[in-house]
């Protein structure tokens, strides 16, 4: 599973859904499952949102490890 700190970053930022969905040219909807966990995103989508944060993919998302 990938973790994301999306909607932290986005609150950091004064951002609503629909704006982020705006910057990075994708559906508020598609913000909201990634949010949610619902879809993960694609690497190239991944890069997209964390250059809109002007962050390192790293420091957005993160796999977690499943227990076994």
């Amino acid at each position: 599973m990938i973790e994301n700190r999306i909607k932290i970053l986005r609150a950091e930022k004064g951002w609503t859904q629909e704006d982020l969905a705006n910057k990075v040219g994708i559906s508020r909807q598609a913000v909201i499952s990634i949010e949610k966990y619902k879809y993960t995103p694609s690497l190239e989508l991944a890069f997209q949102i964390s250059e809109t944060f002007e962050l390192d993919i790293n420091k957005v998302f993160k796999m977690k490890k499943k227990n076994t």
